[in-house]
């Protein structure tokens, strides 16, 4: 009895990386202090991405 051939499984493509965040959904920003000038200090937050909502994956459009 021949056996029958199964259908070749495709992946699916992996998304791109968001070019902002580089894939890790958050993004650090330098926490500046001030009224006027806003000096930079030291100190880091992080923060979510805008361009991906925080999923890491770059947008189609």
């Amino acid at each position: 009895m021949p056996t029958t051939k199964k259908p070749a499984s495709r992946r699916k493509p992996q998304p791109k990386p968001c070019p902002d965040c580089n894939g890790t959904g958050e993004i650090t920003e330098t926490v500046r202090v001030g009224a006027r000038k806003g000096r930079a200090t030291d100190d880091r937050q992080t923060g979510l991405c805008l361009t991906c909502w925080g999923s890491g994956q770059a947008t189609t459009d």
